[in-house]
């Protein structure tokens, strides 16, 4: 499987949102082929989701039931493929906590950059099919060829690393933060619909 770590501060408003909403929608193109797990850098551990974040993701038809908030641990963050931040302060706690994980670890604004990129290269392929052998063969490939996209989609990016933190905050602050974060995470969700697809 491929393991992906979604990372926020509290774990109860934006990385959840990211976990639930790609574990859903990864599953339904590519059955048993994706792990998606949060954590927070100071998380509100064993706290259900955020109420106000939680009814965003109910919009969209994904239930945060049985949702539990859990602290960023170096043994986690080592253990998996991936590690999406939800800001690029996160991403700098990330590799700080664990070194190694330098070329694993994107803000997620910056990850679906780069896919934008790879996905309007004509002269890069990636394996097609949604057997978890495929997908394997798949995404091993795309993370190894990630880093070296990773400038150009940042300077593209123009500083946009972040998604607003809406703990606490009114209920547009909530808004925006699903107008920052769903894109990005419907550009995941594309470049596998793109490749699971195909024959």
């Amino acid at each position: 499987m491929i393991r992906i770590l979604t990372v926020c501060t509290g774990n109860i408003c934006r990385s959840p949102y990211a976990e639930l909403f790609l574990q859903s929608e990864l599953n339904r193109l590519s059955p048993r082929s994706f792990d998606i797990q949060s954590a927070g850098t100071h998380a509100l551990a064993g706290h259900q989701m955020d109420d106000r974040a939680s009814n965003k993701l109910r919009d969209i038809g994904i239930s945060a039931d049985g949702f539990s908030a859990r602290q960023l641990t170096s043994d986690m963050a080592s253990e998996v493929d991936l590690v999406l931040a939800l800001t690029d302060a996160h991403r700098s706690q990330i590799v700080q906590l664990s070194p190694k994980l330098l070329k694993r670890t994107y803000t997620i604004r910056e990850f679906a950059a780069v896919l934008v990129e790879l996905m309007a290269n004509s002269s890069v392929s990636f394996p097609s099919g949604n057997r978890p052998a495929a997908v394997l063969e798949r995404w091993v490939t795309l993370l190894k060829i990630a880093p070296l996209n990773r400038h150009s989609a940042r300077m593209k990016l123009s500083g946009s690393m972040d998604v607003v933190d809406p703990y606490r905050q009114n209920d547009a602050v909530y808004e925006r933060m699903v107008d920052e974060l769903l894109p990005s995470l419907r550009t995941i969700v594309e470049f596998e619909l793109a490749h699971a697809t195909q024959v």
